[in-house]
């Protein structure tokens, strides 16, 4: 198998620019759509929102990886961060150091991406890494590093990087055209830096959330402003498909179908964005509304049905729901549930063992 970077015209990508207009005209129409939603949200309300979109972005580009990490401890961290309170020196290496990665990403956009930036973001992620040789550094064994599935004995090779001692060099010439390649379409300059970066494949571990984070920093870049976007929370929901293109697009400098690919991935994930901005907005109203009508049980339980996002409860709220997030008596959870439809805070549907209840939302 010849591999893109062995080809001799690597890191030449090829790509047919108009099969990609129409998608970079409408993610500068979407990404003015966010900002002048964003602006119909007050200071104290963008705070919250940042620390939930981020997070949800922390949680995501971990998830595709394999690590499942703790929403609350994530987000406590992110506010200690951001100078919002909160105290983090509970929370686990993981959590801690994705979020500071996730924070330098957002304060940072702007300067260009360097080999200390890479070192330190790699730092943060591996910062409880135990299976490793190198933290905080490029890789340096002399194996081959390769993508492979498969069983023991019948191994199926997906990719396989460069070698280690070519990795230095390979990553100068990466950062150089990262940082002369500002002129680029936004979709086209973010998913090429991704590709690119994924196909040199530097570090030992932690290799997609750093390159994902280079995606994000390319189209902040490209707008003058942190994208807050959903990418990742995209991503995870196709996780497949983005492995699939990704080696679909590692054998070749053509990189159309990549590309492609790529920008409708950022167009979907623009649209969750507006999604979770259009949700957060009457979500901040409701606890303006209902907020000191609400007791510590009903409080709890409205926050939880909140986080669930857009998609809420499937079938809606139950009183079982209700009791296992409040640990209320049933009697109790009735009493809280029906005082949560008098006040119109609920709405409810069924009857018996098959009523639940939906958020009321302006």
């Amino acid at each position: 198998m010849i591999w893109n970077w062995q080809q001799a015209h690597w890191p030449n990508f090829t790509y047919n620019a108009s099969a990609l207009e129409a998608d970079e005209r409408q993610f500068l129409i979407n990404s003015g759509e966010l900002i002048g939603a964003f602006r119909h949200i007050n200071a104290d309300e963008r705070d919250l929102l940042r620390i939930e979109l981020i997070g949800d972005e922390a949680l995501t580009t971990s998830e595709i990886e394999g690590e499942v990490l703790n929403r609350d401890s994530l987000q406590s961290s992110l506010r200690r961060q951001f100078g919002l309170g909160g105290d983090d020196r509970g929370v686990p290496a993981s959590e801690r150091g994705i979020a500071e990665m996730m924070v330098d990403l957002y304060n940072t956009f702007a300067s260009p991406l360097t080999h200390d930036q890479l070192h330190a973001w790699h730092r943060m992620i591996m910062a409880d890494a135990r299976r490793i040789d190198v933290i905080g550094g490029y890789r340096t064994r002399a194996d081959a590093m390769q993508i492979v599935s498969g069983y023991a004995g019948r191994p199926k090779v997906h990719f396989e990087a460069p070698p280690s001692a070519e990795v230095p060099g390979q990553m100068d010439q990466f950062l150089a055209w990262f940082n002369s390649s500002a002129a680029l379409p936004a979709l086209t300059r973010a998913g090429i830096a991704h590709l690119y970066f994924e196909s040199i494949h530097p570090f030992e571990d932690g290799n997609g959330r750093i390159g994902r984070a280079i995606a994000e920093k390319a189209l902040a870049q490209s707008l003058g402003q942190p994208s807050l976007i959903a990418l990742s929370f995209t991503i995870a929901r196709s996780r497949k498909r983005y492995y699939d293109m990704l080696e679909a697009s590692n054998t070749d400098l053509a990189v159309t179908d990549w590309l492609v690919y790529f920008g409708e991935t950022v167009l979907a994930a623009q649209q969750n964005t507006m999604q979770r901005v259009a949700f957060h907005i009457p979500k901040a109203h409701f606890f303006d509304h209902f907020g000191t009508r609400l007791n510590e049980r009903q409080q709890k339980a409205m926050a939880r049905m909140f986080r669930e996002g857009i998609d809420g409860f499937k079938g809606g709220l139950s009183a079982e729901n209700y009791i296992s997030i409040t640990k209320a008596s049933r009697a109790t959870a009735t009493r809280d549930l029906q005082d949560l439809v008098e006040m119109g805070a609920l709405t409810r549907t069924g009857e018996r063992r098959y009523t639940r209840y939906h958020l009321q939302l302006a």
